[in-house]
C-alpha cells in the first residue's frame, strides 16, 4: 500500500458528478483519483491509501455498501461518504451503522456544504490517525497496543479519552485476559503524567508483608532483611501513575494503608514514624465483583467509594465479535515475526472457527492459540487443523478424507459426495485467495455475489 497516500477517491458513473468533485477538491488542494465502478474502487483501495471515498451508492456492478462491507476487514480505513438520489430511511441506517461517515442527496443543494463533508471527513481522518500507529496488519493505537474497531470497545476508548486529563482515581472492571492493563497504560501515555514513571503491581502475586514493603518501602531495620532505606512503589511512580492489578486480592489492613495514600496524597514507610508526601494517580483493576465483597465484610466500603469514582468497564471478546479477526491477525503478525516464520494468513476454515468460539479467556487465550497454531503450521497459512481441540470442537471443521475411494457408495451417493468435497474445496480456496474478500470471490467464481454468499454458507458454516 502506497505510504503517502492519496486525500481523496471519488467513484460515480456520472461524468458530470466526477468533475464537480475534482473541482471542489482542485480548489482546496486535496490530491483525488477517480473511477466509475465498484471493482475499480477496491481494487485502488487495495493498492493505495485513501483517506476519505466519496462514492454514488448505486454503482453499475454493485452497491457501495459491499465497499463498505468489504472496508470493515481492513485495518486502515477510509472515511466513507456515500452520495444517491434515490435514499430510503432504512439504506441510510444501514449505512451509517457500516460507519459511513455521511450520506449525501443529489443533487448537491450547496456547494459549501459538500466541500465542508469532504473537510471533516478528512479531518477526522487526520484524527483517527494520530493514535494509530501506522501498522496496516491491524488497528493498533500507539499509547497502548490496543486492537479493535467494536462500538463495545470505542465507548471504552471515548471513556478513556474523556478522563485522561484529570487525576480522578480509575477503576478499571473485567474479566481476566480483557486487557485491563493496556487500558491502564492508555490512561498513562495520554495524560499530562506520561513523562513519569508507570508502576504496575499485581496485588494477587504477593503474600501481605512483601506486598506492603513493596507499595510503601521500609526503613534500616524494620524487620529481619531491612538491611538499608527503600523506597515504595508509591514514592518511585512520584508524578506518575500506579496500578493496581487484582485490588480485590488486597487484605484489609494493606487497604487502610492504601486508604490513606488516596485520602492524604502521603505514605509512611514500614517502621517510620514520618509521612512523605507523594503526587500519584491511582488506576486500579480487578476481574472481582467489590460491591459483593464489600457486603461480605472483605473489602473497605470507604476504600471501595474512592477507588469507583470513575469505573470503566472492559467487555469480554465473546461480545467484541469483530474484533476477534482483527485481533487474530494482528497477533499472527506479531509472533510470526517474532518467531522468524514465514506464516502470513488465516484460512477460511480458521477464521470461521475462531469467531464462533465463545472465548472464555479472552484476548490472552486468543494470542496463545494463535502463537501455538503459529508453532505448529507448516505452511505460509494456519489452517483449522492447527487450531486446539477445544475451539475445533465448536466449529463444523472435520478433517478432509485424503484420496477417499468412491466407487464403493452408490452413484448417486458417490456423485453427491464428489460435489460436496469439490464446493467446499474450491469455495475454501477461492475466498482465501481473495483473502476473505466475498465480493472478489464472486466475480472471479463469475457468480452473483448474493448467490455465491448462499454456497458459501453452505459448505463453509458453523455450528450455533
Amino acid at each position: 500500500m502506497s505510504q503517502s497516500g492519496c486525500d481523496f477517491l471519488f467513484v460515480d458513473p456520472d461524468g458530470d458528478v466526477l468533475f464537480s468533485l475534482t473541482q471542489k477538491a482542485s480548489q482546496q488542494g486535496w490530491s483525488f483519483k477517480t473511477c466509475t465502478r465498484a471493482q475499480a474502487a477496491l481494487d485502488i483501495l487495495e493498492k493505495e491509501q485513501i483517506k476519505v471515498v466519496v462514492a454514488e451508492l448505486n454503482l453499475p456492478d454493485f452497491s457501495s455498501l459491499q465497499i463498505l462491507e468489504w472496508l470493515q476487514t481492513q485495518a486502515m480505513k477510509p472515511e466513507v461518504i456515500l452520495m444517491t438520489a434515490q435514499a430510503s430511511v432504512e439504506t441510510a441506517i444501514k449505512a451509517m451503522k457500516m460507519h459511513a461517515f455521511d450520506y449525501l442527496m443529489k443533487p448537491f443543494s450547496e456547494n459549501e456544504a459538500v466541500v465542508f463533508c469532504m473537510r471533516q471527513a478528512l479531518d477526522k481522518y487526520h484524527l483517527v490517525n494520530k493514535m494509530t500507529s501506522g501498522n496496516t496488519q491491524g488497528t493498533e493505537f500507539l499509547f497502548s497496543g490496543i486492537v479493535g474497531q467494536s462500538q463495545k470497545l470505542k465507548a471504552v476508548l471515548d471513556m478513556v479519552t474523556n478522563v485522561v486529563q484529570s487525576d480522578t482515581t480509575v477503576l478499571i472492571l473485567g474479566e481476566s485476559g480483557t486487557g485491563k492493563e493496556l487500558v491502564a497504560k492508555a490512561l498513562h501515555q495520554l495524560s499530562h503524567r506520561k513523562d513519569k514513571p508507570f508502576v504496575a503491581i499485581h496485588c494477587a502475586a504477593m503474600p501481605e508483608t512483601l506486598l506492603e514493603s513493596e507499595l510503601f518501602g521500609y526503613v534500616r531495620g524494620s524487620f529481619t532483611d531491612a538491611g538499608d532505606d527503600k523506597e515504595g512503589l508509591f514514592e518511585v511512580a512520584n508524578g506518575g501513575i500506579v496500578f493496581l492489578d487484582e485490588i480485590g486480592e488486597m487484605t484489609l489492613t494493606t487497604q487502610v494503608k492504601l486508604l490513606r495514600v488516596l485520602q492524604e496524597g502521603e505514605v509512611r514507610r514500614v517502621g517510620d514514624t514520618v509521612s512523605k508526601k507523594v503526587d500519584v494517580r491511582i488506576v486500579a483493576a480487578t476481574n472481582s465483583d467489590l460491591t459483593d465483597m464489600v457486603a461480605k465484610g472483605l473489602f473497605r466500603e470507604d476504600l471501595f467509594y474512592r477507588l469507583n469514582v470513575i469505573a470503566v468497564t472492559l467487555p469480554p471478546l465473546r461480545e467484541r465479535g469483530e474484533d476477534i479477526i482483527l485481533l487474530a491477525n494482528h497477533f499472527l503478525h506479531k509472533i510470526a515475526s517474532k518467531l522468524n516464520k514465514p506464516v502470513h494468513k488465516l484460512s477460511v476454515d480458521a477464521l470461521e472457527a475462531l469467531k464462533v468460539y465463545p472465548w472464555p479467556g479472552n484476548i490472552r487465550e486468543l494470542e496463545n492459540t494463535i502463537e501455538r497454531a503459529v508453532v505448529l503450521s507448516e505452511e505460509d497459512t494456519i489452517r483449522a487443523k492447527n487450531l486446539t481441540p477445544s475451539i475445533l470442537s465448536r466449529s463444523f471443521y472435520t478433517p478432509p478424507v485424503p484420496n477417499e475411494n468412491l466407487s464403493f457408495l452408490a452413484y448417486k451417493e458417490a456423485k453427491k459426495r464428489a460435489v460436496d468435497q469439490f464446493n467446499s474445496g474450491y469455495i475454501t480456496d477461492l475466498v482465501d485467495r481473495c483473502q476473505g474478500n466475498m465480493t472478489q470471490a464472486a466475480l472471479k467464481a463469475g457468480m452473483d455475489r448474493s448467490n455465491f454468499k448462499k454456497i458459501f454458507k453452505k459448505y463453509i458454516k458453523t455450528k450455533s
